[in-house]
C-alpha cells in the first residue's frame, strides 16, 4: 500500500509540475495581455526568481561553456607596466584597441558598463567586486576563475546614467572580441603565459582547454558598431563541426569549414529588448523562432558560438532546468522604462498625446497593438499629469504577425543559414524549430522611446526618420552614448541630434559615424502604404509631432 500511495504522490507531483510548464509550441495563442509570469510562478516567490534570475543575465550560468580565459593572468598581462614580450604580442594583436592599457579599458571597449554603486535596481552577483562591469561573467573551473561574457553583455544599457537591464546595448563588441581573441589565443603560448604572469596549473588547463576550442569557433566582425553578427557567428561555428545529432568536433573542418553564405553575406541586427518577449509566440527581430522557450533556444546558440560540445551541454540543461526557469521569468518580467522617469511630465503636452493616439489607432494599431492610457480612465482628470501618461495595459496579439514593410532585408535572408539547427538533437528534445521568414516582427511599442536609433538595423536615429517617406530620412547620422539627456537626445525627434546639435566629442569617433547606402544598413521601407499613398505622406509635420508625443507615454 505504501508503494502505490508513493507511486500515486510520484504522479500527482509530476502533473502540478507539468501543468506549471509553459506552452512553447508552434502556434501557442498568448494571452492579448502577453504572460509576464510563463512559469506561474507563486506570487510569494516571485521576487526571489526573479533575482536570481537576474544574476544569471549578469553572470553567465553555464559553467562547462567551451571558452573560458583565465581572469588573473590576463588581467596582470593587461594591468602591467613591464616590457614582458607575451604581454606586447598579446595586445598587438587586438589590432586597433592596442593602446588600452588596463583590463577594465578593454571592458569599456567591449561596451560593458560599470554596475550601479547599490543594488537597488539588480542584484550584485556573488563574488562581486568594484572592479568588475555589467556582462563580465565569471566562472570558477578546478580552482581557477575565468571570465566570459554574459547576457548583460548585449541587454544591458546605461540610459543618461541609469543603468537598464533588458535594453539594448547600444555598443556591443562581443563578437568582434571573438575575432580579435581568437587571433591572440592561437599565437599566444602557454609557457609564455606561465612564465609571465605566474599562472597555475588550473589557469594553464583553461587557457589550454580555450585554444583548443577556438579552432572550432568562427566569428564574423560586425559591419557597424551598434550592430552585432551573432547570427553569423553561430553559423560560421557550425560550418566547423560534422553534420550529426551533435554537431560533434572535426578538425579537417576545424581547418577548412564548409561553405556558408554568411561568411560573405550581412546579417547583422542590433541586440532585442527583453520586455516585449511577454507578448510573442514567434521569437527574435523577424519571428523565425517559432517554437521552443526563446531563453533555451539562447542558451544554445550562445553556447555553439563558444565552442561548447553540445553532449555536455544536453547533459547540463537537463540538470539545470530551474536556472533556465529562473532565466526566463526574469526576462519575461522586464518592464520598458517610462520616459517621465528621466523627464519631468510637464515636458509632455496630453493634448498633443491625445491627437496622437488617434492617428496611432488609424495608422499603427492594426500591425502594433493597442495602448491603453489612463487619460482615457472615469476621473483621470483628478490624476497628476504624470499618472495620466501612463500606459495600464498593453494588448498585443494572440498570434505573433510577420509583415514585409519593404525594410532592408538581409537579416531576414540570414536566417536560411540557421534552419540547420533544427537537425540537431538538442533542439528536436527541446521543440525549438527556426523557420526562415519573409519580414520582420512589428514590435510591441512599449518604451519605444528608449530603443533609438531604430528599424532592426539601426538605420533610422530618431522617431521623426521613422515617420518621414524614404526620400526625406537621413542618410547619415552620428550616434554616440546617451549620457546627457540634454545633449545627446532629440526630445522633439526622440532620438540622436543631427545638424550642428550633434556633441563635438562624437565626431572624433569614426566608429559612431553610420551611412545606411551601406549594405544591409538600408533605411528603405516603412513608409508606403503606411503613411506615404499616392506618393505622398498623410501626415503633416504636426500630426508627427503628435504621434511622437504619444509614442513618447508608451
Amino acid at each position: 500500500m505504501s508503494r502505490l500511495w508513493l507511486g500515486l504522490l510520484i504522479m500527482q507531483l509530476a502533473l502540478v509540475v507539468h501543468s506549471a510548464e509553459p506552452d512553447w509550441a508552434e502556434g501557442f495563442s498568448v494571452p492579448l495581455e502577453g504572460r509576464s509570469n510563463p512559469y506561474q510562478v507563486d506570487p510569494q516567490e516571485l521576487d526571489e526568481v526573479v533575482r536570481r534570475g537576474r544574476i544569471h543575465m549578469l553572470n553567465w550560468p553555464v559553467e562547462i561553456t567551451g571558452v573560458v580565459l583565465p581572469y588573473h593572468p590576463i588581467k596582470k598581462m593587461l594591468d602591467e607596466r613591464d616590457s614582458n614580450p607575451i604581454r606586447r604580442l598579446f595586445q598587438s594583436l587586438f589590432r586597433g584597441i592596442s593602446g588600452l592599457r588596463s583590463f577594465d579599458q578593454v571592458m569599456e571597449w567591449l561596451g560593458l558598463h560599470e554596475f550601479p554603486e547599490t543594488e537597488d535596481v539588480f542584484p550584485f552577483p556573488e563574488g562581486f567586486r568594484p572592479e568588475y562591469r555589467m556582462g563580465m561573467g565569471l566562472i570558477e573551473r578546478h580552482g581557477a576563475e575565468g571570465f566570459t561574457f554574459s547576457c548583460a553583455s548585449c541587454h544591458a544599457a546605461d540610459l543618461f546614467g541609469t543603468k537598464v537591464l533588458g535594453l539594448s546595448n547600444r555598443f556591443p563588441l562581443a563578437n568582434d572580441f571573438f575575432v580579435k581573441g581568437s587571433a591572440a589565443l592561437r599565437t599566444v603560448p602557454e609557457f609564455g603565459i606561465r612564465l609571465f604572469t605566474d599562472s597555475t596549473d588550473a589557469e594553464v588547463e583553461m587557457l589550454t582547454m580555450a585554444k583548443d576550442r577556438i579552432q572550432h569557433i568562427e566569428a564574423k566582425a560586425p559591419i557597424q558598431l551598434g550592430l552585432d553578427t551573432s547570427l553569423a557567428q553561430v553559423a560560421l561555428s557550425l560550418s566547423k563541426r560534422n553534420q550529426d545529432a551533435y554537431a560533434s568536433f572535426n578538425e579537417g573542418l576545424a581547418r577548412n569549414p564548409r561553405h556558408d553564405r554568411l561568411r560573405r553575406r550581412v546579417a547583422d541586427s542590433k541586440p532585442a529588448v527583453w520586455w516585449t518577449l511577454k507578448y510573442k509566440n514567434k521569437f527574435l527581430l523577424d519571428g523565425s523562432v517559432v517554437s521552443g522557450n526563446p531563453i533555451f533556444t539562447n542558451l544554445l546558440w550562445n553556447e555553439i558560438g563558444r565552442g561548447t560540445d553540445l553532449r555536455e551541454l544536453e547533459d547540463w540543461l537537463v540538470q539545470n532546468t530551474e536556472i533556465v526557469r529562473e532565466l526566463t521569468t526574469a526576462v519575461f518580467t522586464s518592464e520598458a522604462p517610462s520616459i517621465t522617469d528621466f523627464f519631468p511630465a510637464e515636458h509632455f503636452d496630453l493634448e498633443s498625446a491625445k491627437r496622437g493616439e488617434v492617428l496611432f489607432q488609424q495608422t499603427c494599431a492594426e500591425c502594433h497593438g493597442q495602448y491603453k492610457k489612463n487619460w482615457s480612465l472615469p476621473g483621470a482628470e483628478n490624476m497628476s499629469l504624470a499618472q495620466q501618461l501612463k500606459t495600464f495595459e498593453v494588448q498585443y496579439f494572440q498570434d505573433t504577425p510577420i509583415s514585409d514593410v519593404g525594410t532592408d532585408p538581409y537579416r531576414y535572408w540570414g536566417m536560411e543559414s540557421l534552419e540547420q539547427l533544427n537537425n540537431l538533437e538538442i533542439s528536436k528534445k527541446n521543440g525549438i524549430l527556426i523557420r526562415q521568414q519573409t519580414g520582420y516582427v512589428p514590435p510591441p511599442l512599449n518604451g519605444i522611446w528608449a530603443r533609438w536609433p531604430y528599424m532592426h538595423n539601426n538605420s533610422m536615429p530618431t522617431l521623426c526618420d521613422v515617420l518621414l517617406p524614404k526620400a526625406e530620412r537621413q542618410v547619415t547620422y552620428w550616434a554616440g552614448p546617451p549620457k546627457n539627456k540634454q545633449t545627446d537626445f532629440d526630445l522633439d525627434c526622440n532620438g540622436y541630434p543631427s545638424g550642428a546639435a550633434v556633441p563635438s566629442a562624437w565626431k572624433q569617433n569614426r566608429d559612431y559615424y553610420f551611412d545606411t547606402r551601406r549594405i544591409g544598413m538600408k533605411n528603405i521601407g516603412h513608409d508606403v502604404g503606411i503613411f506615404v499613398r499616392n506618393g505622398r505622406s498623410i501626415f503633416s509635420d504636426q500630426d508627427r509631432r503628435d504621434l511622437i508625443r504619444f509614442l513618447q507615454t508608451l
